[in-house]
């Protein structure tokens, strides 16, 4: 898959699976591509990654035709473009909570190699934009994929103006963030989390603009999500999935082999 088909089917479909992958072990994008996932998520804002590790990572994906898209420490229109120069098809942008914030990204995403004052006016007029020029920005980034996080309510409260920006693709619901912003830090279960989820699917679906949530505890909840019109699911992420695997055979032996012991149960060390 490209970015460019990423971004399309973002919008309008068919939905598209992810996970998140932390390790940047050079045996993990063959064994993730023969997991049946579309693309995948990498995380910068929450997990320390060296600049050209995370371009091999990226470009080792895009070459097994897993687009990466990767999650930004803020909403940095700098490391944007910095991160597409790297290999990324595309960049998630955490804690966005306004429309401004969302044209500044959109021209480092989708406007490259336009800086300054020239991307400046062209983000203040549009319409200004010579057709030659125009015709060669759309193709230059035509596999660029920009999506945005919602996880506050300020970002609720702004959703329409942040969704009429030409060019955002998609918005990514934040659970953990989300929780805390309505003061139900954790429950995912919770009303006023769940209500606020939907209505962001719902609203962004409305405005043309591609839909998920990065979730990774409760595979009912993320098939409730897509039923109700969500374009992409990000599923857990590799630590945790992991951990659960050898967690759960380690038991299986223990218990076979009579050696018991008390459960203890350890999360990893990461929230994303």
């Amino acid at each position: 898959m490209t970015g460019k088909e990423l971004r399309e089917r973002l919008r309008r479909g068919p939905r598209v699976y992810s996970t998140s992958v932390l390790s940047p072990s050079p045996m993990w994008p063959n064994a993730i591509k023969g997991t049946g996932i579309d693309y995948v998520f990498l995380d910068t804002e929450h997990v320390a990654q060296d600049r050209v590790q995370l371009s091999w990572m990226c470009r080792a994906y895009a070459a097994m035709g897993l687009p990466a898209v990767v999650r930004m420490r803020r909403p940095d229109p700098y490391r944007a473009c910095q991160l597409i120069d790297d290999g990324a098809a595309g960049v998630i942008a955490p804690y966005v909570e306004s429309a401004d914030e969302v044209r500044a990204l959109v021209g480092a995403v989708k406007l490259r190699p336009l800086k300054g004052r020239r991307l400046a006016e062209v983000l203040e007029h549009p319409e200004r934009l010579e057709p030659e020029l125009a015709k060669y920005l759309d193709e230059f980034n035509a596999n660029n994929v920009l999506i945005v996080n919602i996880e506050s309510l300020p970002a609720i409260d702004a959703l329409d103006e942040i969704l009429s920006v030409p060019g955002l693709d998609a918005v990514q619901l934040g659970p953990h963030d989300l929780t805390c912003s309505i003061a139900a830090p954790e429950q995912y279960s919770h009303p006023r989390y769940h209500q606020a989820v939907l209505d962001i699917i719902r609203r962004a679906r409305a405005k043309g603009v591609g839909a998920g949530v990065h979730f990774w505890d409760d595979l009912d909840l993320e098939i409730e999500y897509a039923r109700a019109g969500a374009t992409f699911v990000i599923h857990s992420f590799d630590l945790r999935l992991a951990m659960r695997a050898l967690k759960n055979d380690i038991s299986e032996i223990r218990m076979a082999l009579g050696d018991v012991r008390k459960e203890t149960s350890v999360e990893p060390d990461v929230v994303i």
